[in-house]
This record gives C-alpha cells, structure tokens and sequence, in this order.
C-alpha cells in the first residue's frame, strides 16, 4: 500500500517584520545547534497525519471541503516567542499567536470531523504555534534563556487566513520539501 506523510496547516506568509525577528534570532543564536525552519515552509500545524494511505486522501479532501465552508476568513496577530522543552533541555523554539477563537474552531473541527473517517485526534491538545527552529544542542544554556526572553513579548505580524491546505512532506537531507496536495478556501 503506497502511503504519503501528510499534515494539514495555514500557510504564514512572512512579512518584512517578521522576517527581520527571526533573522536576528538566527543571528543571536548562531553559535547553538539549531535546524531552522526555512521561512518559505512556516505554517501553523493543524493535524499531523504522517505516513497516510493514499487511497484516504480523497476522504480527507471531502472533509476538510466540509470544514472550510464551515469557517469564515479571520486575523490572526502573531506574537511572542517561546520554547518547547524545559530551559534545561529546549528543543522548538517557536512564534506565538494571540489568543484566536477562530482557529481553535478550525483545528477542533477538522480534529471532531476526521475521526469517523479513522482519524484519531493527538494525544496533546492543540496549542497553535509556527516551529521557526528545531534545537540539536545549547552549549550555553543561560545565553541561550537570555536570548529567548529578550524576543517573548516581541510583535511579528497580522495576517489574514483565508484558507488552508493539506500538504505532503517528503523528508530530505537538506530539511523538508512541502508540496500542497490541495488548498481549502474558507467560506466556499
């Protein structure tokens, strides 16, 4: 059985701003192991699905065609910049969003209307975020805290989502390549 490794997520489009925030957050932290993320494939993860069947890739366009009529365009404020993991052992560094009810909703119910369809929803509860750099190794742990609170509280952008799509990821050396399997309009 031939499988894809599927996510579904907002395409973020980068902004000046944005992109200046975390060019100097690269900088800052050159001196750390991170991967970081290409600011081409920054998106906000809305169901992770992995290696997918192929032959459940029609079932899940239906869906989310479902869902997307569902929901309206909405703003999105994105803000702040944290860390997954422990001070003591970091390993995502991450750009933040305020408070959006609007893609709670969305996620919930892409989550709610897979599960007939055999989805499973995720064992952690969706906290929406944009992974900007996945950590290898901090050799000064203390710089690296600095660092991060020193950017927390940082503005990067508004944006407006008006859709979103489901992508296949094929793993590389050089890091992921995202093609779009098919997009999703809201509100159609």
């Amino acid at each position: 059985m031939k499988t894809k490794r599927l996510f579904a997520a907002v395409k973020i489009h980068p902004d000046p701003n944005l992109i200046g925030v975390y060019n100097h957050l690269k900088t800052a932290l050159r001196h750390e192991k991170i991967t970081w993320v290409s600011d081409k494939n920054i998106h906000i993860t809305l169901k992770f699905f992995g290696e997918t069947p192929e032959d459940k890739i029609d079932e899940i366009c239906e869906v989310f065609d479902e869902v997307a009529s569902n929901h309206r365009p909405f703003d999105l404020r994105l803000e702040n910049i944290g860390i997954f993991g422990s001070s003591y052992d970091p390993r995502v560094i991450w750009f933040g969003m305020a408070k959006s009810e609007a893609v709670e909703k969305l996620a919930n119910d892409i989550i709610l209307r897979l599960k007939p369809i055999g989805f499973e929803p995720d064992r952690q509860n969706f906290r929406p975020h944009l992974t900007v750099g996945r950590i290898k190794q901090v050799i000064s742990k203390r710089q690296f805290q600095q660092i991060i609170d020193t950017y927390k509280d940082t503005f990067l952008q508004e944006v407006q989502i008006a859709d979103f799509q489901l992508y296949e990821s094929t793993l590389r050396p050089q890091g992921p390549v995202y093609n779009v399997v098919e997009s999703f309009n809201l509100g159609e």
